[in-house]
């Protein structure tokens, strides 16, 4: 018996033929070609993508906790690998911009662990102290003062946002630091596509921040500038490294060209990135000024090789 078929039948037939035949070729046609002999992954690239992972971890947790109520054991708990669950983390009041904010940032850290540990491996998530008082802590080392009250990330969208201009930012400068050192084509992929999206991250919320620069964050008689300095200046004193960070409002000598006050993004005198080496990210993410020295966010230091034989020396 003959089979027969409508015009529009044959219309959506010939498309879907066409589409998959397209694909096919694109396919072929889209990916990269990489030297015959080129390593994809160096094995000393393993130890250095591995050291993003705390922060990577300290990201997701932050943001799922702070979005949703909830953390990493709820939403992947394979990437945690036993490690401890965070301390004092809770959800946050937002609003409804910036719950979506950093919703979304929350599901793009879970995406940057979930690569790294498939293409290099990982370890237990580290201990992560997120309460309100290490936050405070760091707020009033910066400030050189203890507020009153207490600064809490978690009271108000304003303060969220300002308690996350210290997360995405040090990703941002550990991964420009890490790119010189990588080998393999692979690792070298990832790490751009990460800070590609960490870069991102920092700068929605220094443009967040930079709209609201001369708010007052109440209750403190300071504004949302101030604050942004203040804190990237405590960073560069932690570091011991001279100036990579800067705030959003800043003197012209700092500015683009020597010739903006403002500045939605921190680079250096010709515009680019700076860089941070692992020793430095450490001395600012325990908050000690010293890379052996654990607190701060790692009550007990971060994981992986290189950060665990900087606890090894004195």
């Amino acid at each position: 018996m003959a089979v027969s078929f409508s015009p529009s039948s044959l219309v959506l037939f010939f498309m879907v033929s066409c589409s998959l035949i397209g694909m096919a070729v694109s396919e072929s046609m889209c990916q990269p070609t990489y030297p015959a002999h080129a390593i994809a992954v160096d094995e000393e690239d393993v130890n250095l993508l591995q050291f993003a992972e705390n922060l990577e971890h300290l990201e997701a947790d932050y943001f799922l906790w702070g979005a949703l109520g909830y953390g990493l054991d709820e939403v992947a708990p394979q990437l945690v690998m036993g490690g401890p669950p965070p301390t004092g983390a809770k959800k946050a009041e937002l609003n409804e911009l910036t719950l979506n904010i950093i919703t979304e940032f929350a599901y793009e850290e879970v995406g940057h662990l979930r690569i790294l540990k498939r293409t290099v491996g990982g370890f237990p998530r580290p201990l992560m102290d997120l309460s309100a008082a290490n936050f405070a802590k760091l707020i009033d080392s910066a400030f050189g003062y203890p507020l009153v009250p207490p600064f809490d990330p978690y009271h108000d969208s304003l303060s969220y946002m300002i308690s996350c201009y210290v997360l995405p930012y040090m990703g941002l400068v550990a991964y420009v630091g890490t790119n010189p050192f990588l080998n393999g084509y692979y690792s070298k992929r990832l790490l751009a596509g990460l800070l590609g999206v960490e870069s991102g991250q920092d700068a929605v919320i220094r443009t967040y921040l930079y709209e609201r620069a001369e708010e007052q964050v109440h209750p403190y008689n300071h504004t949302v500038a101030e604050f942004t300095t203040y804190i990237s200046e405590l960073r560069n004193r932690l570091a011991k490294c001279g100036i990579k960070d800067e705030g959003i409002i800043v003197p012209k000598e700092l500015g683009a060209e020597n010739r903006t006050m403002t500045n939605v993004l921190s680079a250096d005198p010709d515009s680019i990135s700076y860089m941070r080496t692992p020793a430095e990210v450490l001395r600012v993410v325990y908050g000690t000024g010293n890379e052996h020295i654990p607190g701060g966010f790692y009550p007990k230091g971060a994981n992986g090789k290189i950060a665990r034989e900087f606890l090894k020396k004195p």
